[in-house]
């Protein structure tokens, strides 16, 4: 009996997930947990530089998932295009009631006196707008309007926490990720609606890998790889995997019913650093 509890309380079985940025390393990872945990994943993205077909060709033969993996290509900051995604995704998954927000990047690295204004607002637009304001609100109105529970996870970031010297503009705008994930929770609570955040350590992805590795085949780091690692007492880079339990326990009512408005840290002791 205490088997069959533990696994009904992390089963997404019959629930459908939209993860944004679903083609990226993390939210891909994400989408992992769930599909495991027997979700339906649909896929957002604008689909540039990692088209969303592809993203779920390759979810598919890496999990078996099937039909249970399907792909939307929407920009995720236009509010009609996010409205016309979410009809089309009940229409092939049925009603999503998960909604991972995991648009998101940065563009370069200078110092704050050399910010450039336009860079800068592109890059709020995209970590806030894209990443977290426009796909909630159209989520959180269509559950209200049903009078259903769901549950949004949000991806912070150590830049949330400590400044990351050279990308201001992506510190701003996830510190106030994590800010608006306490205010979207504390309103959305009465509609049974949860609101929670993921911040993950240092995982290599498309975008911060010249930044953290010199030569992958040497396994050489640069010189910001290794002031990361020599800060992470667990030694390493955080792997995809390491993402799919706590993306699963947050997604499931069940097993988080009872958690809104937390940002949990996935990363190997990164935030621990003293002297």
């Amino acid at each position: 009996m205490k088997e069959q509890k533990l696994d009904e309380m992390f089963s997404l079985a019959g629930k459908t997930a939209i993860v944004t940025g679903g083609a990226g390393v993390i939210p891909s990872a994400m989408s992992k947990g769930l599909l495991k945990a027997g979700a339906s994943v649909c896929l957002w993205g604008r689909g540039r530089s990692h088209p969303i077909p592809d993203a779920v060709a390759a979810l598919r033969e890496e999990t078996g998932a099937g039909e249970r993996v399907q792909g939307v290509t929407v920009d995720t900051g236009d509010e009609q295009a996010v409205s016309e995604a979410l009809g089309e995704t009940e229409k092939v998954l049925g009603f999503p009631t998960i909604l991972i927000n995991g648009v998101g990047g940065n563009i370069g690295k200078r110092p704050f006196t050399e910010i450039e204004t336009e860079g800068f607002e592109q890059v709020l637009r995209l970590n806030l707008l894209a990443g977290l304001v426009v796909p909630s609100k159209v989520c959180a109105n269509a559950w209200k309007d049903r009078e259903t529970r769901g549950s949004i996870i949000n991806i912070a970031s150590m830049a949330s926490y400590t400044p990351l010297s050279g990308v201001d503009a992506y510190t701003a705008a996830k510190t106030a990720v994590l800010n608006l994930t306490v205010s979207a929770a504390r309103e959305l609570a009465p509609h049974g609606i949860r609101v929670n955040g993921i911040a993950p350590g240092f995982f290599i992805g498309h975008q911060n890998k010249a930044l953290l590795i010199a030569d992958e085949a040497k396994g050489e780091l640069t010189a910001r790889g290794r002031q990361v690692i020599d800060r992470t007492p667990f030694g390493r880079f955080g792997k995809a995997d390491d993402l799919e339990g706590v993306s699963v326990f947050l997604a499931s009512d069940a097993a988080s019913g009872f958690i809104t408005g937390v940002t949990i840290p996935v990363d190997g002791g990164f935030l621990t650093h003293n002297i």
